[in-house]
């Protein structure tokens, strides 16, 4: 079952969205994967995943694929990589940008997938989670695609740990208000619940790290902050009239005098499955 309108994110069902809105999502995608702080999450995302020659590996939520054809590099010569993604249409994008390499493009649903048991040696799964409607539910089946002793790492965001200064508290906190009602309650910490559901469902070996991003110019917060973004169309913010405008004037004022900061929080999980 679908969850309702109401609890969706832009990125639940990108393919229903304008096909205006779904190009700037896609941008949106490619310019978040050159952000120096999402690369610096990535590599200890990496790391701690540990993809070696030979492997198959699946990227669960693949977006443009980038992450997928570094895995692959990883993987090489003789490994491979399934790219799969929800999104038929950013699925295409990642075929037409393909660079040759052992990547196998695909779409499906994280929270069923159509796919065979104990087929990977290791899952990646980049801030899906926090879109789906039963994280548990897509856990379980990164799980059972994973063959025994394989790792599965797990990479999500902490929307409650974001915060500002430079700007009024109390207009901050309003839009934060807003910001977390994208999301159900279920969704909205999803970084931070991560370990916890790996618990839950048996694996070991555990390991769990927060990488605190840091954004101290309105630009760059731009990139991986909706909220502080003034490309993002009025209509999707739902907000009282006249706070968008009121609490974008307060970021570019941060921003123009020096003072502007946000953090945010994003969590790498990763465990192994039990023989």
């Amino acid at each position: 079952m679908e969850p309702a309108q109401k609890e969706r994110t832009p990125f639940s069902d990108i393919d229903g969205l304008p096909a205006s809105m779904s190009a700037m999502l896609l941008d949106a995608l490619t310019e978040m994967g050159r952000h120096p702080e999402i690369r610096r999450v990535r590599r200890v995302a990496f790391e701690m995943l540990a993809p070696a020659p030979g492997q198959r590996l699946l990227d669960a939520g693949s977006g443009s694929g980038e992450v997928a054809r570094r895995l692959a590099r990883e993987v090489a010569p003789t490994g491979e990589v399934v790219a799969l993604d929800h999104s038929a249409s950013i699925t295409a994008a990642a075929v037409a940008r393909h660079d040759g390499s052992a990547v196998r493009y695909l779409t499906g649903d994280v929270c069923a997938l159509d796919l065979p048991s104990d087929a990977f040696d290791g899952v990646w799964c980049e801030r899906v989670l926090q879109h789906v409607e039963s994280a548990d539910r897509a856990i379980d089946e990164l799980i059972r695609v994973t063959r025994p002793g394989g790792r599965i790492c797990l990479v999500d965001t902490d929307w409650s740990s974001l915060a500002f200064d430079g700007m009024p508290s109390g207009l901050g906190d309003v839009v934060l208000a807003h910001v977390r009602g994208h999301f159900t309650p279920k969704q909205h910490d999803m970084g931070r619940t991560l370990r916890r559901r790996l618990v839950a469902a048996g694996l070991t070996d555990l390991a769990a790290v927060p990488v605190t991003c840091v954004f101290t110019s309105p630009d760059s917060a731009a990139v991986v902050l909706p909220m502080v973004n003034p490309r993002v169309p009025e209509e999707v913010w739902a907000t009282p009239p006249g706070l968008r405008d009121e609490w974008l004037a307060c970021v570019e004022a941060a921003g123009a005098s020096g003072t502007f900061l946000a953090v945010l929080t994003i969590w790498v999980v990763t465990g192994t499955v039990p023989a």
